[in-house]
């Protein structure tokens, strides 16, 4: 786990600023009406933060919760393109720092306990998989916001 958290401070780091940078008007940008600007995207890196902190938290002590959302509609219900880059930034960095804190305190044998990711269907993800894959997943919208790339 510590490699993830490692991995998770790193992005902190080297993104926050290069984030920050990105002109306004490039940032708040749809060059689609059914795409995502690169602000609305750093918006769902925030809600995934938010649903993983839950499901960090909540599946150490309860028995395979069920915890999923609508990136979709949480996007569009929080008008980031609306927010204030600055607390924008702030609030990712923020909720990851969070997540860092809430890994390094879990104890090891939770790694293996398992959270309901499915929105139909059951998916069972254990705590370690999902720590995972939230980099990848990080990585993976940050690479649309600095390769002009839209959701």
């Amino acid at each position: 786990m510590q490699q993830i958290i490692n991995q998770l401070g790193a992005l902190i780091d080297e993104y926050s600023g290069k984030i920050s940078d990105i002109p306004e008007e490039e940032f708040s940008l749809k060059s689609n009406p059914a795409k995502w600007s690169k602000k609305e995207i750093l918006g769902h890196l925030i809600d995934s933060a938010q649903n993983n902190i839950q499901r960090f938290v909540r599946t150490q002590y309860e028995n395979k919760p069920h915890i999923v959302y609508n990136q979709d509609r949480w996007v569009e219900t929080q008008n980031y393109r609306g927010y204030s880059t600055k607390d924008l930034v702030q609030l990712w960095q923020l909720l990851n720092k969070h997540i860092c804190i809430i890994l390094a305190n879990m104890p090891e044998e939770n790694y293996s306990l398992q959270c309901n990711t499915g929105k139909e269907l059951e998916q069972l993800y254990t705590l370690e998989f999902l720590a995972k894959d939230y980099i990848t997943h990080h990585l993976h919208h940050l690479k649309q916001i600095f390769n002009n790339q839209n959701e």
